[in-house]
């Protein structure tokens, strides 16, 4: 699993002009693309890295501050365009293998008492944020 998480002030999602997701911060908005090897244990180990990393101010992590997360299911984090100028996807798990895992992140931050707002998979999303920082972090689990 890939994830590219933002420090926000604030961030929403809409879909169809209606917003589907939105925090307030500080928090952090999370893109995950799920590649054909992931596996629940991997959401599990990417849910842990994201509620406890130490990326909100004074090295606080969303656990400590009790932050909330926007979570965004974001296939083209596995695009490739070494090649050419047209990326192709082929890393990029399909969206029956891909959704539930993201849907596991998102359950596995509730259960450690998160709140989590998210996107609406498969949509074409509009994500809105504050970038706080900037700071932006790649993951890889």
């Amino acid at each position: 699993m890939r994830a590219v998480v933002q420090r926000v002030t604030e961030a929403s999602v809409k879909v169809s002009g209606r917003t589907v997701g939105e925090i307030k911060g500080p928090g952090l908005l999370v893109l995950v693309g799920v590649t054909h090897d992931d596996t629940p244990e991997k959401a599990d180990r990417l849910a842990e890295k994201l509620w406890n990393l130490r990326l909100l101010d004074d090295e606080k992590s969303c656990a400590e501050l009790n932050a909330p997360l926007l979570i965004i299911s974001q296939f083209t984090l596995y695009g490739d365009a070494r090649k050419g100028r047209r990326p192709t996807w082929h890393a990029a798990a399909p969206g029956p293998v891909a959704e539930p895992l993201v849907n596991a992140v998102v359950e596995a931050l509730r259960r450690r008492g998160a709140h989590v707002e998210t996107g609406q998979f498969g949509a074409h999303m509009l994500v809105s944020l504050v970038n706080d920082g900037p700071v932006t972090l790649i993951l890889e689990v």
